[in-house]
């Protein structure tokens, strides 16, 4: 082999040689091949993090609160005045009702003359002041009927007292008519749904003019509100009777929702029924009940009524038109004029003065009320509507007697009961108690013996009261009370419902009138005599005196 032979070999047996060296490295050390691919073990982390720098507690914004957080522990935003005062002269009332009951007469007068205070001390500018004072001419109402119908169970029996009719006060059409009202009432009454017809004429805008007016508008507020107490029952009834309820605002302008309204005509209750018609439709009289007053059986009797003029005359104004003056009157006008259409009767005057202007007052306030955002009417605060229990008493009961065992004052069972004469419910008649009493009321008349529940009371005993203090208030002595108990033997603990005998002089303190309730009683005094028709008692309750009274009752002094 020559040199250069042996150099050509020699050079391709080292690249061969190194591979196979190279080779039999890896195949003995595969992990450390595998190991110089993997991240290396991490090592302590020895970074230093320093504190944060502290705030000067001089720094303005060291105090602050997140917004988030500065929401959440917000207070409460403050009640507007009207809605303060409303709100705390409510609970002035309330608190005086139950010193009331308790027969705390000085606290009850106290509290009753706070609540009247907040309403009459608030500033004339107030926006929404309307609101204070319908309530206020509400708690007046209220607080009047406890002065006048609240002394006690042996209290002598006064006469019944009416209030007047609204109708009676409002005025003949003559006033115009607003150029701008006609075509604003013809949008309403075409987007207005209505059972009853609506009709737009001079008539009717005149009244809807009238309404508008501070006199007239208060007369409407005054009704709408008390319509509160009633509607569900109208509602219920003129529905089941199939009569329009657009009709419910008959009754208003009849009594302004005041079931012991009485007109100068003899008319009597809600919906003014004569004697004799009442009688025609099951409103019985009696020396002790006059049915007239009784709202429910009322309704019921005036939307039958309704129903038998429509089926009669073919329409609802004749109908109405009829209520008012009776279906004869109504006869003899169409005979007479050889028309049986409302409005043609009024052209002719061929009904009664009182019925002319009747219809379009209805269709006045049906359409105002229908649209209450046109006429400021959508935030009137209605009252609460009424709701009872009924119950049937076996014997005669006092409603003194009833008021105690239902756990509230006199005035509110006789508010209940409007068509009872006198302070005493006969044996069998259909008593309302205050709505889920019924039991209760039961359960407590039974602990009074049954001939004695026309005379007898009873008494809830009230944390610290003894008996002593007891038979004082009662007039009735001490052991009087201990011989008619089961637990004469103890002395009365705080809850403990005594029986009452009633043989002595058992009456309770007559309660004095708050200021503003006398300032007011005679202001209508002066203002209303000479509109009393002679020989009709008519409750002195003085609505109509309203601004006189609150004028002069506005400055003084605070009760204390």
């Amino acid at each position: 082999m020559t040199a250069s032979h042996r150099s050509s070999v020699y050079l391709i047996l080292i690249p061969v040689s190194f591979a196979l060296l190279l080779s039999g490295c890896l195949s003995s050390k595969p992990q450390a091949f595998k190991m110089a691919f993997l991240p290396s073990t991490p090592q302590p982390d020895e970074r230093v993090f320093e504190a944060p720098p502290q705030i000067a507690s001089s720094s303005l914004l060291a105090s602050e609160t997140p917004n988030q957080l500065q929401r959440a522990l917000a207070t409460p935003p403050r009640l507007p005045e009207v809605d303060s005062r409303l709100a705390r002269a409510e609970e002035h009332f309330e608190a005086g009702k139950r010193l009331y009951q308790l027969s705390d007469i000085p606290g009850a007068r106290r509290e009753f003359d706070r609540a009247l205070d907040l309403l009459l001390s608030a500033s004339d500018s107030l926006p929404d002041r309307q609101r204070l004072e319908l309530k206020l001419d509400q708690m007046v109402d209220t607080i009047y009927r406890y002065d006048l119908e609240g002394l006690g169970g042996g209290a002598k029996q006064q006469a019944v007292v009416y209030d007047r009719s609204p109708l009676d006060s409002i005025p003949e059409m003559t006033f115009p008519t607003d150029p701008n009202l006609r075509p604003k009432v013809k949008e309403e009454i075409a987007a207005t749904v209505s059972q009853l017809p609506l009709e737009e004429n001079d008539a009717v805008l005149s009244y809807i003019h009238y309404f508008s007016s501070d006199r007239g508008r208060r007369t409407l507020l005054a009704g709408l509100r008390r319509a509160g107490r009633y509607r569900p029952l109208i509602q219920r009834i003129l529905d089941e009777e199939g009569v329009p309820q657009e009709l419910i605002h008959l009754a208003q302008i009849e009594s302004g929702f005041l079931p012991r309204a009485r007109s100068n005509k003899k008319a009597v209750g809600m919906w003014q029924f004569v004697q004799f018609r009442g009688n025609e439709y099951g409103l019985k009289q009696t020396p002790g009940s006059d049915d007239r007053m009784d709202p429910e059986k009322a309704t019921r009797a005036a939307a039958r009524h309704l129903r038998d003029l429509y089926a009669n005359f073919g329409d609802w104004y004749l109908a109405m038109a009829a209520y008012n003056c009776g279906p004869g009157c109504v006869e003899r006008a169409i005979q007479r004029t050889g028309y049986a259409d409302y409005w043609e009767l009024r052209a002719r005057s061929a009904l009664p003065h009182d019925t002319l202007n009747y219809v379009p007052v209805i269709l006045a306030i049906t359409i105002m009320a229908k649209n209450p955002k046109d006429y400021a009417l959508e935030n009137v605060d209605l009252d609460r509507a009424i709701e009872y229990d009924t119950i049937h008493v076996d014997t005669p009961a006092s409603l003194a007697l009833i008021a105690d065992a239902a756990d509230c004052a006199r005035p509110e069972i006789e508010e209940l009961n409007p068509a009872l004469l006198k302070a005493l419910a006969p044996a069998g008649y259909p008593l309302r108690v205050p709505k889920g009493t019924s039991a209760t009321v039961l359960t407590a008349l039974d602990l009074v013996p049954a001939s004695h529940r026309a005379n007898w009371r009873l008494h809830r005993v009230a944390q610290g009261e003894t008996l002593s203090e007891i038979a004082r208030r009662f007039a009735t002595p001490a052991a009087s009370i201990s011989a008619v108990n089961p637990r004469s033997a103890a002395p009365p603990e705080s809850g403990d419902l005594l029986i009452i005998p009633s043989g002595y002089a058992a009456v309770r303190t007559p309660p004095p009138v708050p200021k503003a309730i006398a300032q007011r009683k005679a202001s209508h005094r002066r203002i209303a005599s000479s509109q009393k028709p002679a020989g009709t008692p008519v409750r002195k309750t003085p609505r109509t005196a309203y601004k006189t009274a609150s004028v002069a009752s506005k400055h003084r002094p605070a009760a204390n």
